[in-house]
């Protein structure tokens, strides 16, 4: 058997090129363009979305249901508690986000965010509806503005859907003593 390995010598390198695999029969195809998820304004522009930044912030998301005021509302106690505000009143925060969810949820769409945040002892509560072009409804603004500790409460409508909001402060003053 060893004579046979001897009798064909030491091994060559091959004398033509090597072969190179076959292209293949469907040509190479461009990325195809993928559509615009931003939502457009009417003039063609990316509409403006609300930045929060810089500051705690806490976003929540509920289905539309008559229930979700009441878990809204003791989920954002829960989350703004956690952040450490001794002096805040939970019960206006509490009363001040279960009107805006009930406001939304009036709203008819599928689900509900509340987005909260915090900056320089006051904290922002922010509700979307997700149901663009409907009316805005403000007399849940003024139960909403007749809380203590509220300092401001607005409504918008977004292409995103109607945004309440109402701005707690987290350190009220304390209340004057009536001379007797």
């Amino acid at each position: 058997m060893s004579s046979e390995v001897q009798s064909r010598g030491p091994k060559l390198p091959p004398t033509y090129p090597p072969k190179t695999p076959t292209p293949s029969k469907k040509p190479v195809e461009a990325p195809r363009p993928q559509p615009d998820t931003k939502p457009k304004t009417a003039v063609g522009l990316p509409s403006p979305r609300m930045t929060v930044r810089n500051r705690r912030t806490a976003g929540l998301t509920f289905r539309s249901d008559q229930w979700a005021p009441s878990k809204a509302a003791a989920q954002a106690v829960v989350t703004v508690r956690a952040w450490g505000y001794p002096l805040l009143d939970e019960g206006d925060l509490e009363a001040a986000v279960r009107a805006l969810v009930a406001a939304a949820v009036a709203d008819r769409g599928k689900r509900i965010s509340v987005h909260l945040a915090d900056q320089d002892q006051k904290i922002l509560v922010v509700v979307l509806s997700h149901m663009p072009g409907l009316d805005e409804d403000l007399s849940v603004l003024a139960d909403v503005a007749a809380l203590r500790t509220v300092e401001s409460c607005s409504t918008d409508a977004a292409s995103d859907g109607r945004r309440l909001s109402v701005l707690l402060d987290a350190e009220p003053r304390p209340r004057r003593k009536s001379a007797a």
